[in-house]
């Protein structure tokens, strides 16, 4: 990845406090919040509830454990609700103090016409999230236009007949409204029309649908469900890996990584690496190690700062040739590009330069190492069709990263890196794979490790098979592996017919 990314942290836990001073005024001395005959008086004359003063509001809302934040009007609706609630007998909040890292918010949220205009379209949304013992997260209860979905921790059933648009609730301030019913949903099907029944598993977190710019139709990455079912016949397949592993010998002290049960479990044909951080030195001791039957091994490191950058290919397959860099002595001493040739087309390895902090390689990446890479793909294209795999730090859409309005300015999605990817890659006859296969689909392969962006699924696709116009409907599958851990990048998976 490189240089840091533009970290995502929104808080959403909130807070109980214990308050010792009474309100006064209209409550009096007494809590009115226990006191049953005060509650049915509030409800049938709610202009009490009006004629309390804020601090009032606040103060009652906090002896009942609810949140109170916000204006007048979000208070008084929080405490109709909250009475409502409790003279139905419908349960009540938690008023104990707890640890508030332990539980989620409690929301209770009415979208009315006229006070949303700017912040919600086609959306009427009335969202109750319950506060649940440590350790537990429980979504009670939430409408969509009306509509019932009902969790149990892990399941959820979604009854939706029309999409929604989300936006920001009503009442609140934009900064005060973190949360969407849509980014806890695990997405199964883009259909508005029927019910699904889908699976949240907490285990499992790039199946969060996580963006702040949400677009109709779109849906979180589920590879359980969205990769195609195994190749069968006669025809034959090539898989190919690619991981930018950012250290390779860290990797392999990691405890949770193996790449033995990588390569069982995948079965890859040939593996990509992006930033190895390798010496020279290195090389010979990690071939020495390789898995059984992936002795063919092909790596470039930086001359011209040692522990940084770094490709390799390693396969099973012997290629036809190898060939290191892109042939211009400017752009081939930090070790970004290995090209295998194979039967059937040209393989290449490529870690892309990241534009750096205050984007000091800006103008180099956009004017010399983008066309250079262009051209020198263009050439080989010229004998057999090309695959080209690895780091390309660039999120080439808005569907590509969490937060694109934050990162305007961030390395690896600026306006110039976006439009020199399309031109000089897509617009030059290459395809995004992925993209190609899934659309509408959020998928990242980066996440930060600053505030724990991958357990929020607040992260980038950085990572790319793009490949000749030739030989696009020939891929099988295009995918990611956003469970394999041990860098802040996950591997990226092709299955092509050969």
């Amino acid at each position: 990845m490189g240089s840091k990314r533009r970290s995502f942290s929104t808080s959403s836990s909130i807070a109980d406090q214990n308050i010792d001073k009474k309100p006064k005024g209209v409550i009096g001395n007494n809590n009115p919040i226990s006191d049953k005959t005060l509650l049915k008086d509030f409800k049938d004359d709610p202009g009490k509830i009006e004629a309390m003063t804020v601090q009032q509001l606040r103060t009652a809302l906090r002896s009942a454990g609810v949140p109170a934040k916000g204006s007048k009007r979000d208070l008084v609706s929080a405490l109709q609700c909250y009475l409502a609630k409790e003279i139905d007998g419908e349960g009540s909040f938690l008023a104990d103090k707890q640890d508030p890292s332990n539980y989620d918010e409690s929301i209770s949220t009415r979208v009315e016409a006229g006070s949303i205009e700017d912040q919600v379209q086609d959306v009427s949304t009335i969202s109750k999230v319950s506060r649940v013992q440590r350790s537990r997260r429980t979504l009670n209860q939430m409408q969509i236009r009306g509509e019932t979905v009902e969790v149990d921790t892990k399941i959820v059933t979604i009854e939706q007949k029309q999409s929604v648009k989300t936006g920001r609730a009503s009442g609140r301030k934009p900064s005060q409204t973190k949360r969407r019913v849509s980014s806890d949903v695990d997405s199964k099907d883009v259909s508005a029309e029927y019910g699904v029944t889908l699976t949240v598993n907490q285990s499992e977190p790039w199946t969060i649908f996580a963006h702040k710019k949400p677009q109709k139709g779109w849906i979180a990455y589920n590879p359980r469900i969205m990769r195609p079912p195994p190749h069968t016949g006669n025809p034959k397949f090539v898989k190919v890996l690619s991981w930018n592993v950012n250290g390779l010998r860290a990797l392999l002290k990691f405890g949770g990584f193996s790449a033995l049960q990588l390569a069982e479990r995948e079965n890859f044909d040939v593996l990509c690496l992006q930033e190895t951080k390798l010496q020279e030195k290195d090389v010979e001791s990690i071939k020495q190690s390789l898995i059984e039957g992936y002795e063919n091994s092909f790596w470039t490191c930086s001359n011209s700062k040692l522990g940084y950058s770094g490709t390799s290919i390693i396969s099973r397959i012997k290629p036809l040739s190898v060939r290191y860099g892109l042939g211009k002595s400017d752009h081939d001493s930090e070790g970004r590009v290995v090209t295998a040739e194979f039967d059937s087309f040209y393989l290449l390895s490529v870690y892309v330069p990241n534009s750096g902090d205050g984007l000091r390689r800006l103008t180099y990446r956009i004017t010399e190492w983008d066309p250079a890479l262009s051209n020198y793909i263009k050439e080989l294209e010229k004998s057999k069709p090309v695959i080209l795999t690895g780091d390309l730090n660039c999120a080439h859409e808005e569907i590509d990263i969490y937060d694109p309005a934050g990162n305007k300015r961030s390395a690896g999605f600026t306006i110039e890196e976006r439009q020199s990817f399309d031109t000089n890659f897509l617009s030059r006859g290459f395809v995004d794979t992925f993209r190609k296969q899934h659309p509408g689909v959020v998928g990242y392969s980066y996440w930060g490790y600053r505030h724990g962006a991958r357990k929020t699924n607040k992260g980038w696709r950085l990572d790319y098979f793009l490949v000749s116009e030739a030989i696009a409907d020939d891929v099988h599958d295009s995918y990611i592996l956003p469970d394999v851990m041990g860098s802040d990048h996950c591997p990226i998976g092709l299955i092509l017919k050969v």
